[in-house]
């Protein structure tokens, strides 16, 4: 039998999943998103972002720039955070 990952393990885990999606552009709108909110996060929240980032990079990058509809599993509080996008830092 294997022990269920505490709330920090889950955390960091999600953070390295939200920093390692594989384009520049998805780690700083994800990996960002996670920094600037998951401080915030309980249980519930954290359950809704593990399962966001089981979603194609593509998919999330459009329901955050509003270019796709938002599934309804995803609808919320925190999907439209993610659609402010004012966490990500665009380097000029």
């Amino acid at each position: 039998m294997t022990d269920m990952p505490t709330f920090e393990e889950r955390l960091a885990r999600a953070k390295f999943r939200a920093w390692h999606r594989g384009t520049r552009e998805a780690d700083y709108m994800i990996g960002g998103f996670f920094d600037a909110y998951a401080s915030t996060w309980g249980e519930r929240e954290l359950d809704w972002f593990e399962d966001l980032l089981a979603e194609d990079d593509v998919d999330i990058m459009a329901w955050a720039l509003k270019t796709q509809n938002v599934p309804e599993r995803f609808a919320g509080a925190q999907i439209e955070a993610m659609m402010k996008l004012d966490y990500v830092d665009i380097p000029r």
